[in-house]
């Protein structure tokens, strides 16, 4: 009887304990959090591939691959000559090789290409994830990405459960920095822009969302300078415990 009584008042103690804590803990400041994709998945992380493919110029491919990347959804964002991400991840591949005067036989380049769709998480990832799934806040991404590359790296990572919905800008035809692009983040989740907070990994990228209208803010991954444009986003982390502290309130 006694073993049993000091069982149940154990038991007690950590109902009280627990809920106490839940009474202090504060709530999310923000109700979502959208993503863009490399704020979870390391850019950097194609330069092996690409580095056994072209020995002694990985980091260089990759950049100028990653910069006309963007240059050319930005180009085609102005022309209004919509194109799947992929395709044109194909695109500036094809350009980076033939810039820097190297051989992209067929095999080289679907090695490359394949690169893009088993990106390596950053190390913070798994863990702001699994806190702001238990904190109850709702996680999309608004990335260019298409729906086929968000899609390989969530389950290729093991990440798919802490996602509302991995959400390309391909839905509406359109690239960040587009207005139309960020709005898809209020359209799916039905939420107000100031209730979600919007996680940038390029400066260009903080600055497009900040101008839209939401919180803001840039987990400057690279320690890059700020895009000199008038718009600042409204926080500045260099990685997710700046993240967790804005939302949560603790990191």
């Amino acid at each position: 009887m006694k073993l049993h009584r000091f069982l149940l008042l154990s038991l007690f103690c950590l109902v009280v304990s627990g809920l106490a804590r839940a009474e202090t803990a504060p709530a999310p400041r923000f109700k979502a959090v959208a993503f863009d994709y490399f704020v979870l998945f390391d850019a950097n992380s194609v330069i092996p591939a690409v580095e056994a493919a072209y020995p002694g110029k990985g980091a260089e491919f990759t950049k100028l691959w990653r910069a006309k990347q963007f240059e050319y959804c930005f180009l085609r964002s102005i022309t209004g000559r919509h194109a799947d991400f992929f395709e044109v991840t194909g695109d500036a591949l094809a350009y980076a090789a033939q810039a820097m005067k190297l051989d992209l036989p067929p095999a080289t380049r679907e090695r490359l290409m394949n690169a893009y769709l088993t990106l390596t998480p950053w190390p913070d990832t798994l863990d702001a994830l699994r806190r702001l799934k238990a904190a109850g806040v709702r996680v999309v991404t608004i990335a260019n990405f298409s729906g086929k590359m968000l899609s390989a790296n969530a389950v290729r990572a093991g990440l798919t459960f802490y996602f509302d919905e991995l959400l390309s800008t391909e839905v509406n035809a359109t690239y960040k920095p587009d207005p139309k692009a960020y709005a898809l983040g209020m359209e799916r989740l039905h939420l107000a822009k100031e209730e979600i907070l919007f996680a940038a990994f390029g400066s260009w990228d903080a600055y497009g969302a900040k101008a839209f209208g939401y919180p803001t803010i840039w987990v400057n991954r690279f320690g890059l300078p700020a895009e000199k444009l008038g718009v600042v986003p409204d926080v500045v982390a260099p990685d997710m415990k700046g993240l967790l502290e804005l939302v949560l309130g603790r990191s």
